[in-house]
């Protein structure tokens, strides 16, 4: 059998213009089939994972419109007369036989952003268990955890607010160790060149999950009511994690049915990634610009995503004027446009670097550029639009999905600059979520009062780290902070 390890090409394509090496030059590994591997079965389930994951979150968003009285909400509505009802809406009977609750606009602000205080406490912890038990447990059952606690949801809703809140946080606490874990198991499953394919497919499962249960939410509260909602997410979650626990291991040494030939490639080509040092250098952690580059670019992008992924059904409702079953609808298709892009924009970067020869470093920026710089755009542009109600969907969505770009742009940077510590470096989600504990209920009590005019501001970093960790990449982030 011919070795996987193929004679080192002249140019790799790893090293920037700068000459600052990204990547330890070692000999080009020949990629494994495609067909029926093991480190892609790892991406499809992890994709059918973060579909259920992203599921569990928003659908609340969906739900609240239907669960929440109207009359509620109107005494706080300052808009509800600026964009006109629409002219022809449709004649269909909505089953309304769930219960309503008397929630104002700022109490449903504090039950949407309850799930984040959860969220944000785990993520360090998260990096440091996955170190310690395996990414495959402990994203298994944190999308467990999650599903069962959503499965309460309606019990929670009729104990008071307090129950829910404290129940939503619970599911933050459970989806908090989710990423780390995930980041935690591709440094040991994805070759260098397959890296942004690999992640973009297994992320991309959040969109799809976004963009399918948000119309499904709204047609099950439309024909049903809201509580089947959260019973069928909570199930489907149960079913995932029991395929989870039986096909997936944490490393290809221990997986039962991976070929020899693809264990010799995935682990040839990680050789000279992975560094013998056991503890974390917490020094350079803390000095290394471009970790912070990094933590920067998560805090602005995630900003702008949590705040839609949370409020756009409500925008759709009391500013745009969209029914329940249209809401759902409209609300998934900015998160369609992305997942299509999160999977073609994979693909195009390793192409880039394996085909093309581009530099890690120049791939990341421009993804990044592009992810940064569009979405900014046309969000400040749909503050401007009034209710024109066909241009505020369409530039909602050009930006959402140009955000996919970024998914092979800092979203992955983690695994190029320190792929030993990665599952310690959770922390930086933390610093992404830490205000949206304060912006989401916020936001939520304010949407109804002002018409949204998104502000703008940009930052960039170059960082040219002096002591490295694990070969950092000099890297430019390009911050919006809407």
């Amino acid at each position: 059998m011919k070795s996987p390890v193929a004679d080192l090409a002249p140019t790799d394509g790893e090293e920037g213009s700068d000459r600052t090496p990204l990547l330890q030059r070692a000999p080009r590994a020949e990629a494994a089939p495609v067909c029926c591997s093991a480190r892609y079965n790892l991406a499809f389930l992890a994709f059918c994972g973060f579909f259920v994951l992203y599921a569990l979150r928003v659908n609340l968003s969906v739900a609240l419109v239907d669960m929440v009285d109207s009359n509620s909400t109107a005494a706080d509505n300052r808009t509800s007369s600026e964009c006109a009802e629409h002219s022809a809406p449709i004649k269909v009977l909505h089953n309304q036989t769930g219960k309503r609750y008397q929630w104002d606009a700022e109490t449903q602000g504090w039950i949407l952003g309850s799930f984040f205080y959860g969220y944000i406490i785990t993520q360090i912890p998260g990096g440091y268990m996955a170190s310690r038990v395996g990414g495959k447990l402990l994203l298994g059952f944190g999308i467990l955890g999650t599903a069962v606690f959503t499965l309460f949801t309606p019990l929670a809703a009729d104990l008071g607010v307090g129950a829910l809140v404290a129940l939503r946080a619970l599911e933050g606490l459970g989806e908090g160790v989710t990423f780390p874990a995930m980041h935690s198991m591709w440094s040991s499953w994805a070759p260098p060149l397959e890296r942004s394919k690999l992640l973009s497919i297994s992320y991309a499962g959040a969109q799809l999950g976004t963009v399918v249960s948000l119309p499904l939410s709204g047609i099950i509260c439309f024909y049903m009511n809201w509580t089947y909602v959260f019973y069928f997410f909570g199930i489907v979650g149960i079913i995932w994690f029991i395929l989870w626990i039986w096909l997936v291991t944490d490393t290809p040494e221990t997986h039962k049915t991976i070929s020899p030939y693809e264990q010799e490639y995935i682990l040839s080509s990680l050789k000279n990634q992975l560094s013998s040092q056991k503890s974390v250098p917490w020094i350079p952690v803390l000095k290394s610009l471009p970790l912070w580059a990094i933590v920067v670019a998560h805090f602005s992008y995630n900003w702008t995503f949590y705040t839609l992924l949370t409020l756009l059904p409500t925008y759709m409702k009391e500013v745009l004027r969209f029914n329940i079953q249209e809401n759902g609808v409209l609300s998934a298709v900015p998160y369609f446009g992305c997942w299509l892009c999160m999977i073609l924009s994979g693909q195009a970067a390793d192409n880039l670097r394996a085909k093309w020869n581009f530099s890690t470093l120049c791939v990341r920026r421009l993804f990044t550029l592009i992810g940064m710089i569009g979405p900014a755009v046309f969000l400040v542009a749909a503050g401007f639009i009034g209710c024109d109600y066909s241009l505020a969907v369409a530039f909602l969505t050009i930006s959402t999905t140009l955000g996919g770009f970024c998914s092979s742009g800092f979203s992955i940077n983690h695994l190029d600059i320190a792929p030993s510590t990665l599952s310690e470096n959770g922390k930086q989600f933390s610093a992404s979520l830490l205000l949206l504990m304060y912006l989401v209920p916020f936001s939520s009590h304010c949407l109804p009062k002002v018409k949204y005019r998104p502000g703008l501001s940009v930052i960039t970093v170059d960082t040219k780290p002096k002591e490295p960790i694990n070969n950092p990449v000099s890297f430019h982030v390009f911050l919006f902070i809407m």
